[in-house]
């Protein structure tokens, strides 16, 4: 839920990683125009084509985003592996704990331990409920998966026939 407060967000961000191919693609033609501020070393001083999707999203998080910032991420964990999620999840908190406002739609539960984090879920039927993260579906799914999966495999690899 977003209310406003006294303070003005210094900076902001809105990200989805799925997108963010052109928005690395755009930097770089920003930065090749004459007599332009650079942008580059506001993203890691590399251009993100240069690193893997999820390196050059981790090095956005790092570079760009700073303190008393509103960001808004849409499903950052598409970039990401387990550890660039850690690597997020670390980044985030530090983020929060320098005044910023971070609201972020994930389906990772390394992403949802954020701490302090108010987690959301909407149901198929548009509902918002909050829940604590031991109950969103993403841990629970996770965890059970991991405690069961050759159950789940069997389901999920059953031939219909």
């Amino acid at each position: 839920m977003l209310s406003w407060g006294a303070c003005k967000p210094r900076t902001g961000f809105f990200l989805r990683a799925e997108s963010y191919y052109n928005v690395a693609s755009e930097i770089e033609r920003l930065d090749a125009e004459p007599g332009t501020s650079p942008l580059l070393p506001a993203y890691g001083g590399v251009s993100p084509h240069e690193r893997s999707h999820g390196e050059s999203f981790v090095d956005l998080l790092t570079h760009r985003f700073g303190p008393g910032g509103l960001y808004l991420l849409d499903e950052p964990e598409a970039a990401l592996s387990p550890r660039g999620c850690m690597a997020v999840l670390a980044r985030l908190a530090e983020l929060a704990g320098q005044g910023c406002q971070i609201v972020v739609a994930t389906h990772s539960p390394i992403l949802l331990a954020l701490p302090g984090a108010t987690i959301y879920e909407i149901d198929e039927d548009g509902a918002i409920e909050r829940v604590g993260y031991d109950e969103a579906l993403p841990v629970r799914l996770t965890r059970e998966f991991l405690a069961e999966s050759g159950r789940f495999l069997r389901y999920l690899l059953a031939d219909d026939e």
